[in-house]
Order: C-alpha cells, then sequence, then structure tokens
C-alpha cells in the first residue's frame, strides 16, 4: 500500500492566491506540516486540523516527520511559500523519500514570490531572466557572486529571493555592487515587500537607488534588463513585438 503525502505550494498564504487543488488537498489532510510562519497564515479555514512545525534549520525533521506520520496512517500534507519546488521542500523530500518506499509524493504548485510579485510592479520578467538567492546558508557566497555576475553580463531580468535578513544585513548592498561593474546605475528596478500579506510595499527605483534601501527575507528583487522601462509607474520589460504607431491626431 502506497502512502500518499501532499507537498503544497501555499503562494504567499492568502487563500485567493492559492489554488484550487491546494485547498482541496488541505481540506483533505489530517496533518499539515510547515514552518511555524506559514502554518499561522493559513488562517481560520484549517484551525481543526492538527498541525506540527520545526523552525529553520529543521527542515530534515520535518520532511521526515511527514513520512512517519503518513506511514502511520494519517493524511499528510506539507506546505511551503510560494512554489513546493522553487526553493521549497520538493526535492528534500525526494531525497528523503528513498528511504521510505511505501510513501509516494504529489507536488501542488503554487504561485511563487517571481510571479506574484512581478504582477504587482507592472510585467518585469516579460522577458528572459533568472533567479537568484541570496542566502549563503546552502549555498557559498562565491557561488552566488559569480552567478550575480554572469546574469548581469547576459543581460537577464534578475529577480532575488532572500535578499537581507538580521545576519546578512548588507547582502543586497553587496549584490549591487557587483552588478553595478556591468550595469548602468539608472537600470530600473523594483520590489515588493510581504507579497500578498499585511503591511505590502512596492517600490520602483533605480539600481542605484536600491543599492541604498532596506529590504527583509520577505522582499522578492526586481532588476531589469536593458530593454525594461517605467510605464505608467510600472516596471515593464519588453517582449520584443514590433509596434505600429497610430496617429490618433
Amino acid at each position: 500500500m502506497k502512502h500518499t503525502i501532499n507537498v503544497i505550494g501555499m503562494g504567499p498564504g492568502d487563500e485567493n492566491l492559492m489554488t484550487k487543488e491546494a485547498l482541496e488537498a488541505l481540506d483533505n489532510s489530517e496533518l499539515i506540516v510547515g514552518y511555524g510562519v506559514y502554518l499561522n497564515l493559513l488562517g481560520d479555514r484549517f484551525k481543526d486540523k492538527e498541525f506540527y512545525q520545526t523552525p529553520m534549520r529543521q527542515e530534515e525533521k520535518r520532511c521526515r516527520y511527514c513520512f512517519e506520520k503518513a506511514i502511520e496512517g494519517k493524511r499528510v500534507s506539507l506546505i511551503c511559500s510560494g512554489d513546493a519546488g522553487i526553493y521549497g521542500m520538493a526535492s528534500l523530500m525526494y531525497e528523503l523519500g528513498r528511504e521510505y518506499p511505501s510513501c509516494e509524493l504529489k507536488i501542488i504548485p503554487g504561485i511563487t514570490a517571481l510571479c506574484s510579485g512581478a504582477a504587482i510592479l507592472g510585467a518585469p520578467v516579460n522577458h528572459d531572466f533568472c533567479v537568484i538567492s541570496l542566502s549563503d546558508l546552502l549555498t557559498p557566497w562565491e557561488k552566488i557572486e559569480k552567478r550575480l555576475k554572469l546574469a548581469a553580463e547576459a543581460d537577464l531580468v534578475i529577480v532575488l529571493y532572500n535578499p537581507s535578513s538580521h545576519r546578512r544585513a548588507d547582502y543586497l548592498k553587496r549584490a549591487c555592487d557587483i552588478m553595478l561593474e556591468v550595469i548602468e546605475q539608472k537600470r530600473p528596478c523594483g520590489y515588493v515587500k510581504n507579497i500578498g500579506r499585511e503591511g505590502t510595499e512596492i517600490k520602483v527605483c533605480t539600481l542605484g537607488e536600491l543599492r541604498e534601501k532596506n529590504v527583509n527575507m520577505f522582499t522578492t528583487v526586481f532588476i531589469g534588463n536593458s530593454t525594461t522601462g517605467i510605464i505608467d509607474g510600472k516596471l515593464v520589460t519588453q517582449r520584443g513585438y514590433p509596434i505600429e504607431v497610430e496617429d490618433r491626431a
């Protein structure tokens, strides 16, 4: 008998930004596992469910708990903010799952901050882009630095996850300094704090201005490419469509 575990991308947490599939899977779950901040975002709809949480840096413990409880016969869902396969728990669950052959995983996609943040700012990722996390908890800073420089040289739109924290207060400034070696200071950029949550903050600025901004780990940063501009206050990257200029006089 196979025991199915849902690995759910819950988006930013608001029900309006969760898929029907994700909501139905959570409704049918007996046990919901996740990081405490994300469990708190679920709200009253799931208050009667059993919750289990672990703090940051205890992701393996969290995942193993899912397997152990699924084997006991519980209907288990593991939640991740955004999408479970984008800086989420999906890969770790697959890695650990080799030790639990009686379990199978169902990955349920969610709206990642890349998509929800871009929608608020305008259309900043309308052409080729890359996503880079500035967290060096699992990736050496030297590798992050190399990726930033190469992405800037490739003229990609660059989306930054985890741009700052209490321990990494100057990481966004350091990242901007690396990109400013290649990109001009006036390059249009933007960021969104607390996407889809209380206290959402939206800002469009230049790369030079971005260097001086104070952001937190719940901020997603967008650095435009050479075709990115600001239209009616929105950050827009051109796709390259030929546009015929109409005379409306």
